[in-house]
């Protein structure tokens, strides 16, 4: 299976999903063999060219990989895009692939490579030449500093969804506004809800590592929200 056919296996799934019609050539419907196996056989079953047996990842994965990237990146087309990406290296190394880890592990080890890949190109591009943005050194690399972030005024607002609808936004930002090596811990354990274990396997890092980490992370949350968030 070429690329082209696996992005188009991706994309399919994902209108399926929003409710569009698609080609019938690209299959988005899986037969309940399919979605009663593990993820372990259905892997092995891809990297024998079997293209269902691959459409049930993308169906079980598509959403909380996309929903995971866009977490890390603030950007929803890009987390789309970088979502794709993600299954493209699925499968072209499933012939790689090992089960003695979780496929859940796997596929997210991989999904945070991508986005932090593109946390880092951001930042090669911006204010280049011009200003160095606060918690990034001149020469790119990430001083583990906070970064300011402008929050909306917190007075009361009558319409309680307008207020919840806020604090997601002001919540997100906040993460956003975290260096990357806390950002994506956090976002794995408070978020995705993995183990330490696998967070630790997924960033390649000492669990001890994850955990201060992502205490770290909360204490900044805590900081920023402080007064805002209850």
């Amino acid at each position: 299976m070429d690329r082209e056919v696996i992005e188009a296996m991706v994309t399919a799934a994902r209108l399926s999903a929003r409710g569009y019609e698609v080609e019938d050539r690209v299959p988005v419907t899986w037969p309940l063999s399919y979605e009663d196996r593990e993820d372990h056989d259905l892997v092995a079953a891809t990297r024998e060219g079997d293209e269902v047996a691959f459409g049930e990842l993308i169906r079980r994965y598509r959403s909380p990989i996309t929903n995971y990237v866009y977490r890390i990146v603030s950007d929803y087309d890009m987390a789309i895009d970088l979502a794709q990406e993600t299954f493209v290296r699925v499968y072209t190394s499933a012939s790689r692939y090992r089960a003695d880890h979780s496929f859940s592990t796997y596929i997210y080890r991989i999904a945070t490579n991508l986005a932090i890949s593109e946390l880092r190109r951001r930042k090669r591009w911006r204010f280049v030449g011009v200003l160095t943005p606060t918690g990034a050194s001149r020469n790119g690399e990430d001083s583990g500093e906070v970064r300011e972030l402008d929050l909306p005024d917190p007075r009361p607002h009558p319409e309680s969804e307008f207020i919840r609808a806020e604090r997601q936004q002001v919540v997100a930002r906040a993460v956003a506004s975290l260096p990357e090596k806390y950002r994506a811990p956090l976002v794995l354990r408070d978020l995705e809800e993995f183990e330490y274990g696998q967070i630790a396997e997924i960033l390649h890092l000492p669990v001890g590592t994850v955990k201060s980490r992502i205490n770290r992370a909360r204490h900044f949350l805590r900081e920023k929200l402080q007064g805002y968030v209850q």
